[in-house]
């Protein structure tokens, strides 16, 4: 979908309304976020306006730290807030429905698997016993070391061999929580073996494949052909080996998982009722169970559109606690079974909010629009573009604007265009002239262009212009280090300017990242619930700084991020506000260096300071290089080493 830069706020006057419309900001920004009077990005850690932050402010100070974008900003008080928010709206539920128990979440490493964020989530969440889901045995062991609360759950999934098996029977006996959850059927014989060979045994759980199936991006990998999972006869068959084991006591928990980003509420409905009479079933079968493990996939409204559509939600945070404990009562209650505890593996949900990724704009490129000047004998193909420019302005100046003149008009100066190229490859016309009818060609588009924001039926070829005369801003980042779901799956984020909100944005542009590679940009945006190619955006001025935000990415994008060209990770800040607008940076964790990237790779950065140092020595012996010129250039190589991999500023 492409757009003219003014196409709803055609006024004289713009004012931070107007900004927080276009970019949708109210929408998405679950109150985390406003706009000041200075036409800032105001950050909002509890979802009030009381105690805010002002983040361009915040971006000059950290500059005096030595800490300049791309920056990756963790905001520990949303991080607080969202988990607040996630149990105050089941034990609402819980209260409404007159549930029986209670609700016990844990948190999916893999989401974030970051010390920092994962020791501040169990710090926060130790209130309420709030545990981990790991999916691998690093991933366990980060469990295992994190949590010391003999209450909190450790949910093991993933594939699991004999160790990852027997990890977790012993760390039982160190009075941690962990449940086995058996995804694979021959899994199961692993438990058996682990167990008699330990003389113990684990908790238990068990997946199930329900036929059931999501929406959105992650549809394929749910129903009957997931990946996960054990089918309704392979967890009979399970439950029989378990109880021929005398294991069956310790089968505690039934999971399941309907993907990531559930984006219909609908969909969760039907799997509940399913995985509610498998759980009431295996209650029958003798196993004591008592947990059920409705998995993720809580989804985030991305846009703001509050749609089924898979940047967005139909529902609400509420909506979905109420859905959860009212359909699982209501199978109990029906077939006179006690409920369980419900647990949830709610990554996205809670840390998309708290971080911010900030970049910098490096400078800008669009194609030539100036009208160049008259000259004595230009040739025929530049004056036939003179007039259709002429001409233009003619059919712009009637009352009643006539888009077929425009069509016709722009059929003309491309064959002129054309034409001039034609000329050019056989020698007739010079580099000079042919610049000359490229820059009057595009005058040509940027006349119509600017004359169609108030008409309906416009053709497509006249739609497309605004895309061709939009402007390239190149970002300090790597796309595929610091938001690779928006090249690998086309995941959609907000992204917005987070300064001169109080600014008309008077341009049409999109991004592209430092990376040597024509995938790394950002060309969809949120619009609604539509996608937008291109994004309104402020003129660069001068020796200023022109700072963007990407907001809603603090789940997946750090982990899966790689180091495409060997840009490597950013500097990361944790911040918590104090009081009246003042924060403290409560842990500063330094990006990658070059010297780290090159490590990465299996290169020593001592030997290649050395080679480099003797290739010097023979310039200095070969009188090409002197001595002075080879330990500056030696000293360049060594801060090179110590610094960043983006540039700076």
């Amino acid at each position: 979908m492409n757009q003219s830069p003014h196409t709803n706020h055609e006024k004289t006057t713009w004012t931070i309304k107007d900004s927080a419309e276009l970019y949708g900001l109210e929408r998405w920004g679950d109150n985390y976020f406003s706009i000041n009077d200075a036409g800032n990005i105001n950050v909002n850690p509890q979802g009030s306006k009381e105690n805010s932050l002002d983040l361009t402010h915040l971006l000059d100070e950290l500059k005096d730290r030595n800490l300049t974008p791309p920056l990756l900003l963790r905001f520990d008080d949303i991080l607080e807030d969202r988990l607040k928010k996630l149990h105050h709206a089941f034990e609402d539920a819980i209260h409404k429905y007159d549930y029986k128990n209670r609700y016990q979440g844990v948190f999916p490493i893999k989401c974030n698997q970051q010390r920092h964020v994962i020791e501040e989530i169990i710090a926060i969440g130790k209130q309420w016993n709030f545990g981990l889901e790991a999916g691998s045995k690093a991933e366990l062991l980060i469990a295992l070391s994190m949590i010391d609360n003999p209450e909190a759950l450790i949910i093991c999934n993933g594939y699991k061999d004999n160790r990852y098996i027997e990890t977790s029977i012993l760390a039982r006996q160190l009075k941690k929580k962990p449940i086995v959850v058996i995804e694979q059927l021959n899994e199961v014989q692993g438990i058996i073996s682990a167990s008699k060979h330990l003389n113990a045994a684990p908790l238990i759980g068990i997946r199930a494949k329900l036929s059931s199936q999501s929406s959105g991006k992650w549809e394929a990998s749910t129903g009957d052909k997931s990946k996960f999972g054990l089918s309704i006869p392979e967890i009979l068959h399970a439950v029989n080996l378990l109880k021929d084991s005398g294991l069956l006591d310790e089968l505690i928990l039934l999971h399941f998982h309907l993907g990531s980003q559930i984006n219909d509420i609908s969909v969760l409905k039907n799997a509940l009722q399913e995985a509610g009479q498998i759980y009431i079933e295996l209650k029958r079968l003798g196993a004591p169970m008592g947990y059920l493990d409705v998995g993720g996939g809580l989804g985030i409204d991305y846009d703001g559109s509050r749609t089924a559509t898979a940047a967005s939600t139909n529902y609400s945070l509420q909506n979905y606690a109420n859905d959860v404990v009212a359909t699982i009562q209501e199978c109990c209650k029906t077939n006179q079974i006690e409920v369980p505890r419900l647990i949830t593996e709610s990554g996205r949900n809670i840390c998309s909010h708290f971080s911010i990724l900030i970049f910098n704009i490096l400078g800008t490129s669009s194609v030539p629009i100036d009208i160049p000047k008259r000259t004595n004998n230009e040739y025929l193909i530049v004056e036939n573009l003179r007039d259709t420019l002429n001409a233009l302005d003619d059919i712009c100046a009637k009352s009643k604007l006539d888009v077929s003149k425009l069509q016709e008009a722009w059929n003309d100066a491309l064959k002129f265009k054309e034409d001039a190229l034609a000329a050019f490859r056989l020698g007739f016309i010079d580099l000079t002239t042919r610049a000359t009818a490229e820059q009057l060609t595009w005058a040509c588009a940027k006349k119509i262009t600017s004359n169609l924001s108030n008409t309906t039926l416009i053709p497509e070829e006249l739609k497309a212009l605004n895309s061709a005369l939009a402007a390239t801003y190149y970002a300090n980042i790597s796309i595929f280090r610091s938001a690779p779901d928006t090249w690998a799956i086309n995941q959609l984020f907000p992204i917005m300017p987070i300064h001169r909100l109080n600014e008309r944005p008077c341009k049409l542009g999109h991004f592209a990242d430092l990376t040597c590679d024509s995938d790394g940009k950002f060309t969809q945006f949120i619009n609604n619930g539509n996608i937008k190619n291109l994004l309104e955006l402020h003129e660069m001025k001068p020796g200023k700084n022109y700072w963007v935000g990407m907001f809603l990415g603090g789940a997946y994008q750090e982990i899966m991020g790689n180091l495409h060209n060997l840009f490597g990770s950013t500097n990361a800040i944790h911040i918590r506000l104090t009081q009246k607008g003042r924060y403290k940076l409560k842990h500063v964790v330094k990006g990658n260096t070059k010297r780290d990237v090159l490590h990465a790779v299996e290169y020593n950065s001592e030997q290649l300071l050395e080679k480099l140092r003797i290739a010097t020595e023979s310039a200095i012996q070969h009188k090409t290089l002197n001595i002075n010129d080879a330990q500056r250039f030696i000293e360049h190589i060594e801060i090179s080493l110590r610094k960043s991999t983006y540039l700076q500023e």
